[in-house]
């Protein structure tokens, strides 16, 4: 019996240690319960917290991007509002500058500037009278002005933002002078295949025997006239025959080494232009000389026929052109704004000063680098920061003074 009671009162003990174990793991798992759910309600509530700051933020943000919108729009009409009024006054400002003639032109007794000075040998009385009246009367032929400008074509845009290009008055081919200095000139058949063309592909490359100096060449009846000044000697007016690739004429002008024809062209050493007279050059004898100069050339012989001040300025330009015989210079600004012309020259002395074109170019990219007339096609040929643009121009009869 007391064997029997001492296996009983020992089961007993061991169930009870049994159950306080148990007790004891369950009241663990239970605790670990609820604190993984107050961790989760925690979770729960920051990130309600959370999205609601997120929608706030939302909110505001759309708010804002509104209030962008609106003061964008707001801005934009208030730009183009300020576009139109800049227009009106722009026009208004050329109303009235059109109003003020440019300067008059100078009297022939103030244009021929001493023949002497460029190394000729003094001719009689006589002979001069003579010589005078004979170039008088043949550069007298001319008639015509320009009115205005009739069209713009911006043709392509290759090559450096300065350079020049042109097309001889007796033939279709055209020329391509890319940048202010080189040995190489690109020839196109005709306008048409140079706007086809990409970039200076298709072309006929010409090597020159020198380097041609600034956008100042001029091309005519299979010839190209080309300023050099690669030493420390005088500048040089270089006549090369396109069709057997040598040089025919070279003419020597007592010019100042690195002087500036046009100031907003510095590289523009001295500049050919053709019309229907033949060959002008636009020239400088001084960088301390305020006023262009301008010369007539024999296009056989490249000598000098006649020089002429034309009163002017050499300040502000950067290009001018020859048509008929007077002379149209063409000024800007630094800050590139629209190039116009304001002072304009007629070697024959006969336009009058009411009728002296003040022309304004429309609006382009930046400045003229070179402006090229072409006297059958009554074209102006034009570099514009690497842009080709073709000036179709209007012409009237000079009104006789």
């Amino acid at each position: 019996m007391k064997l029997l009671f001492v296996l009983f009162v020992s089961c007993a003990w061991t169930l009870i240690g049994a159950q306080n174990y148990y007790q004891a793991l369950m009241d663990y798992l239970e605790n670990r319960l609820l604190a993984i759910e107050d961790r989760m309600q925690l979770w729960h509530e920051q990130a309600h917290q959370y999205r609601t700051e997120m929608l706030d933020f939302k909110k505001l943000t759309s708010e804002a991007m509104t209030g962008i919108k609106n003061d964008h729009s707001m801005m934009f009409k208030d730009l183009k509002g300020a576009s139109a009024r800049m227009d009106l006054v722009e026009r208004e400002m050329d109303y009235v500058e059109t109003q003020n003639s440019p300067r008059a032109c100078a009297t022939k007794a103030e244009k021929v500037l001493e023949q002497e000075a460029w190394g000729l040998q003094e001719r009689d009385e006589v002979e001069e009278e003579e010589d005078w009246e004979e170039l008088q009367s043949r550069v007298s032929d001319c008639m015509e002005i320009i009115s205005g400008i009739r069209s713009v074509k911006i043709l392509k845009r290759i090559g450096s933002p300065k350079g020049m290009w042109t097309r001889d008055p007796k033939s279709s081919k055209l020329y391509v002078f890319n940048g202010t200095s080189g040995d190489t000139v690109y020839e196109f058949q005709s306008v048409l295949d140079f706007s086809r063309s990409l970039g200076v592909a298709g072309s006929r490359m010409i090597h020159l025997p020198s380097k041609w100096t600034g956008p100042g060449s001029a091309v005519y009846n299979g010839y190209l006239y080309y300023i050099n000044q690669e030493t420390d000697t005088d500048v040089q007016v270089v006549k090369f025959d396109l069709v057997s690739g040598s040089v025919t004429e070279i003419a020597m002008f007592p010019m100042e080494r690195n002087t500036i024809l046009y100031t907003l062209n510095p590289e523009t050493v001295a500049d050919l232009a053709v019309d229907d007279e033949g060959l002008w050059l636009l020239f400088t004898p001084t960088d301390s000389e305020p006023n262009i100069s301008l010369a007539k050339m024999d296009t056989s012989t490249l000598d000098i026929e006649q020089i002429w001040d034309t009163r002017c300025p050499r300040g502000n330009a950067e290009a001018a052109f020859v048509v008929c015989g007077t002379v149209y210079v063409v000024y800007n600004t630094r800050m590139a704004s629209r190039s116009r012309v304001q002072c304009v020259f007629d070697v024959n002395d006969m336009m009058l000063t009411e009728e002296a074109p003040l022309l304004y170019f429309p609006r382009r990219y930046g400045a003229h680098a070179s402006l090229k007339y072409n006297p059958e096609e009554n074209q102006l040929y034009g570099w514009d920061d690497g842009y080709q643009i073709i000036y179709r121009l209007t012409i009237k009869t000079k009104l006789l003074a």
